[in-house]
């Protein structure tokens, strides 16, 4: 959970993609979840996390994830909405997509407001 509260603590927007190693779905959105992390991340600002809920339980069990994949987002570490969504489940590429480019326009806007 520390590795966690490090990122929590060192950017404002975090999307989370909570999976199994085992989980077929989970291995299919991968590729796409990474993609979106190429796409919409910003150092200090927006961050894309992987959390294996196999290898951390306690993380799965604190935020009640019960499907994989299961696809959360913070601002400031604490869970938000995005388009209506606290959490996704399955691999909803178009939910998870919208929601994607809806942070990356947030934290864009903030890292500008921070440099400028």
């Amino acid at each position: 959970m520390t590795d966690l509260q490090t990122l929590f603590a060192s950017t404002t927007y975090v999307a989370i993609d909570f999976y199994a190693d085992w989980c077929g779905p989970c291995k299919q959105v991968a590729p796409y979840f990474q993609n979106l992390a190429k796409q919409h991340g910003v150092d200090g600002t927006l961050a894309f996390a992987k959390v294996n809920v196999d290898t951390a339980q306690d993380i799965a069990a604190a935020y009640r994830v019960q499907a994989m994949p299961t696809f959360m987002f913070f601002k400031e570490g604490k869970q938000v909405a995005v388009n209506g969504n606290k959490a996704i489940q399955g691999a909803d590429v178009r939910s998870l997509g919208a929601a994607a480019e809806k942070l990356g326009d947030l934290a864009k806007k903030r890292a500008a407001e921070k440099s400028g």
